[in-house]
């Protein structure tokens, strides 16, 4: 019989989670929009998505004591609030790092016909994913490009650019931040008219991180005017109510999916079981089937061509914009990018 002290809510379409815990609480899996204020009131624990908000609004009369999301992101969470009511917070960082990586690479190869050797990337951000990013394009003979200045200060070294120098070199330039809108380096519309005013080469712009990082009507505006390349969007502002005129200007444009690979939801899963289970001094359990690879040190064109292509599902967005969370909540895990350098 399951331990009916403990109630957990679990967001239906985080996969694999069914059923590992039913044994331990008393678990109920509802839907985004089910997770009310209402149905959180008498419950210990949640694991969601980034389509829960945790805020005031939800969490103000709930018991709730910890909150995993299966995310890497926590901009859908209220950490000061839930931090003033002694709630604790649980993400999973890097878990779908490779998948990402692997949405960049696979996009590259879809709007460039020549060598990557040719071409100067720059990396905006350079955490789990940019790291990747950054390995795999040197691996692939690529100028790259680094800007993370919080990694800067803290670190130190001279291989670090800044934005200005990137917008007057890269080729391909892909975004790998957290959301942020405070601070001297908030990542909140870092791509706007000023950015986009700078760019030299018409680069392709890959956004994989959030969509409020990219200014909409201004990256609208800078394509029309032709001061960028090829748009690769995959996170956007207002999702998934998302704006039709960059929808039709972007040439591969997905429902915010570039990090749903089998591997990585099999990590995150883990991750916030294992976060429950040990809050809550339960047995640990484990998804069943074998344990992820280790994220490829090195990739080769053919691996990342054989293993994914964006642009199916672009085309399905395309073709039914208002089924963006329809695409993104019965979307098709992919498998990760196999390891293999170029000959």
């Amino acid at each position: 019989m399951p331990n009916s002290n403990i109630r957990i809510i679990v967001e239906k379409n985080v996969p694999f989670v069914k059923g590992l815990l039913d044994a331990y609480a008393d678990v109920r899996y509802l839907s985004a929009e089910e997770i009310t204020p209402k149905a959180v009131r008498e419950i210990d624990g949640m694991i969601i998505r980034t389509r829960t908000k945790c805020n005031e609004e939800l969490l103000k009369k709930s018991e709730c004591k910890i909150i995993a999301t299966a995310t890497i992101g926590t901009d859908h969470i209220d950490l000061d609030y839930c931090r003033s009511r002694g709630i604790t917070v649980v993400n999973a960082p890097g878990c779908n790092a490779p998948a990402v990586a692997q949405y960049v690479f696979g996009s590259i190869m879809q709007t460039i016909n020549r060598r990557l050797s040719a071409y100067t990337i720059g990396i905006v951000g350079v955490g789990h994913v940019g790291k990747i990013v950054e390995r795999w394009a040197r691996s692939l003979d690529m100028r790259v490009l680094l800007c993370d200045p919080l990694r800067q200060a803290e670190e130190g070294g001279d291989q670090w650019c800044d934005l200005d120098t990137i917008a007057r070199e890269a080729d391909i330039i892909t975004f790998h931040t957290p959301l942020t809108h405070d601070g001297e380096h908030a990542t909140y519309h870092m791509v706007n008219a000023d950015f986009l005013g700078k760019l030299r080469r018409a680069p392709i712009i890959i956004n994989s991180a959030r969509g409020e990082v990219v200014d909409t009507q201004a990256l609208i505006e800078a394509k029309k005017g032709g001061l960028v390349g090829p748009l690769v969007i995959d996170c956007w502002e207002g999702e998934p109510e998302i704006n039709r005129d960059l929808l039709q200007l972007a040439a591969i444009a997905t429902p915010h999916i570039a990090g749903y690979s089998r591997e990585g939801k099999v990590r995150a899963s883990q991750q916030v079981v294992d976060a429950m289970t040990t809050f809550f001094m339960t047995p640990r359990v484990s998804i069943p089937g074998p344990l992820p690879r280790a994220c490829a040190r090195a990739v080769s064109m053919a691996g990342v061509e054989q293993s994914y292509d964006p642009t199916l599902d672009s085309n399905a967005l395309k073709r039914n914009p208002e089924a963006f969370e329809s695409l993104r909540n019965n979307y098709d895990l992919r498998e990760e990018v196999p390891e293999g350098a170029e000959s």
